[in-house]
């Protein structure tokens, strides 16, 4: 149970990552997919993590300190549609790509897919890179309260095919 949680720092270099000596838990996925309302309805605060109706406002790896230092939020950029440009969108993915291979404290990665849409091409890549490092993850659907029960149903079977999970 989550009872305290706090923004601690950004990191702009996968190189500057702090090691708090605590497990981490990475928040990823696609821009504008809910990472930071996922977060922020994680710890029960409206605005710890900063949302916006703008794809690709986080640009850093934002660290969240839950339950005073018993694990960390990493919530990372998010990858695919932003109105950036491709050298910005690849500094991105290198940074999340130096987190997952360089993190020593990463214990799951949250893979966020929007329930609405079927997985994108990037989503697919994350999973399998996730897959052939052996780093655990969870996907997890979000905007499930713009569906019925219904769509829901067929909406999370869709993502399970096409992200070979389930």
């Amino acid at each position: 149970m989550i009872k305290q949680a706090k923004f601690v720092t950004s990191v702009a270099d996968a190189s500057k990552m702090p090691d708090y000596g605590v497990p981490e838990i990475a928040i990823a996925g696609k821009s504008n997919v809910g990472k930071s309302s996922f977060i922020n309805f994680m710890v029960n605060q409206n605005k710890l993590a900063k949302t916006s109706q703008e794809p690709g406002r986080t640009r850093l790896l934002n660290y969240f300190d839950i339950n005073n230092g018993e694990y960390y939020f990493v919530d990372l950029p998010g990858y695919g549609y932003a109105k950036v440009n491709k050298q910005e969108k690849q500094k991105w993915g290198g940074l999340i790509e130096n987190y997952l291979r360089t993190s020593n404290r990463l214990i799951n990665v949250f893979v966020l897919v929007d329930m609405r849409h079927e997985p994108t091409d990037d989503d697919k890549m994350l999973i399998n890179y996730l897959y052939s490092y052996n780093i655990p993850f969870t996907i997890i659907a979000t905007k499930a309260d713009k569906l019925s029960r219904a769509q829901q149903q067929k909406c999370l079977s869709v993502i399970a095919t096409a992200l070979c999970v389930g």
